[in-house]
């Protein structure tokens, strides 16, 4: 494992040096999943970037969780478009007692068309982690968000250990594990640098990097000059270095924040995979869009 002063070191040597080395550690196909937002909005929780959380004016849509039916026609439309597995994704701190046996049904007739199953629903404790592992949760999503020591700059309503704790009872149960970051949320260059270091403690299978999309009335919604396109590439890089074996997964803010120029520089020298369509509350790319960015520079898509 790399030491901080060695990451830093690779962060800001020559950006083209850099991203060969980062190349080094690609995997030679790319993976594409997809998202389904089941539950929007009304989320208790007070994170600075989120347009979901109740204690902000953001005006989305918001909508109860969906039926189990609505979800998995929803999943073969992204299996359709190219994507390997689809994640059921739902606003909140914790699954809602309520809801969590049909969260369950979701997954299980997920598994029974043959779909790769991806739950993002929360913290969790002990009994619901097993619940999921019984009935064959494939992959559990739950970022840190950002490194231990900006923690509470992002979020005071939940702490950064009770995110470490449900990726340690994920992992306890088997479940693969999809843990990753926002970036451009005020970070210092030396706090990505910690996020790739915990990130490599974690080694979950894929790291999404999100970079912020400010949403209007958050308390974040001014940030948009806190990353620029190069540091993108940098963190991408470093992750990619710190992380080998983990899938490096561009998500959220790809299409928002990035020209097409450093989208194919982090397809060519950076990530390993990447979310298809749209973003729970941003749009992006259609998966035909990335399919031929992918094929361009002679990279190839898991086949479904």
């Amino acid at each position: 494992m790399y030491t901080k002063a060695e990451l830093l070191d690779l962060y800001n040597m020559n950006l083209e040096d850099l991203l060969k080395e980062s190349q080094k550690y690609l995997k030679d196909e790319v993976e594409f999943c997809s998202i389904i937002s089941a539950r929007t909005g009304k989320c208790s929780q007070n994170c600075r970037y989120c347009a979901q959380s109740s204690h902000y004016n953001t005006e989305i849509e918001t909508h109860p969780l969906l039926s189990v039916e609505t979800v998995v026609n929803a999943a073969k439309d992204s299996v359709k478009n190219g994507a390997d597995r689809v994640a059921i994704v739902t606003s909140g701190k914790t699954p809602d007692e309520s809801d969590f046996d049909t969260m369950l049904n979701m997954i299980k007739a997920l598994n029974n068309q043959n779909i790769k199953s991806c739950a993002s629903i929360g913290i969790l404790n002990e009994e619901q982690a097993k619940q999921l592992s019984d009935v064959g949760l494939v992959r559990f999503h739950h970022n840190i968000n950002t490194c231990k020591s900006y923690h509470p700059e992002i979020c005071t309503t939940h702490t950064y250990e009770d995110r470490i704790r449900t990726v340690n009872l994920v992992k306890k149960y088997g479940i693969e594990l999809c843990c990753g970051v926002i970036i451009g949320m005020g970070e210092s260059v030396e706090q990505r640098v910690e996020m790739a270091m915990e990130l490599a403690e974690i080694n979950p299978e894929s790291i999404p990097v999100n970079i912020l999309t400010p949403i209007p009335n958050t308390p974040f919604e001014g940030y948009i000059d806190k990353i620029d396109e190069e540091n993108v590439l940098r963190t991408l890089a470093i992750f990619k270095i710190a992380c080998p074996a983990s899938s490096i997964r561009l998500a959220g803010g790809k299409k928002a924040r990035l020209s097409p120029e450093t989208i194919e520089k982090a397809f060519k020298y950076c990530v390993d995979s990447t979310i298809v369509g749209n973003y729970l509350t941003t749009t992006g790319f259609t998966p035909q869009d990335d399919a031929n960015l992918i094929r361009k520079i002679g990279r190839k898509l898991v086949t479904v």
